[in-house]
């Protein structure tokens, strides 16, 4: 099974963390797209440990831009057709 976690908005750091811990106790692989203000939760070092666990994890190239400005994204740089090829692979999603 392939959990896909869609962060849209940045009060998602708490649940996005737990959810990335328990997939990660129960060897349950799992993607995660940041996009609209979901992006600022990669500001928050609990947030980036949680990202090393999964498979794949990128951030909206237009939402980073317009919320972080010119830092550097400490995930992959995607768009929303990334975002679709997370959606296909996935058995569920759980939008945050």
């Amino acid at each position: 099974m392939t959990i896909l976690l869609e962060v849209s908005s940045s009060d998602a750091a708490s649940v996005l963390v737990s959810l990335a811990r328990a997939c990660d106790r129960n060897a349950v692989v799992w993607n995660c797209f940041f996009t609209g203000d979901g992006v600022k939760t990669l500001t928050r070092d609990d947030v980036l440990e949680a990202t090393v666990w999964a498979a794949k994890a990128a951030a909206c190239e237009v939402s980073w831009e317009r919320y972080m400005g010119d830092q550097p994204c400490p995930v992959e740089i995607g768009s929303q057709t990334n975002n679709s090829a997370m959606v296909g692979d996935a058995d569920k999603i759980v939008s945050l």
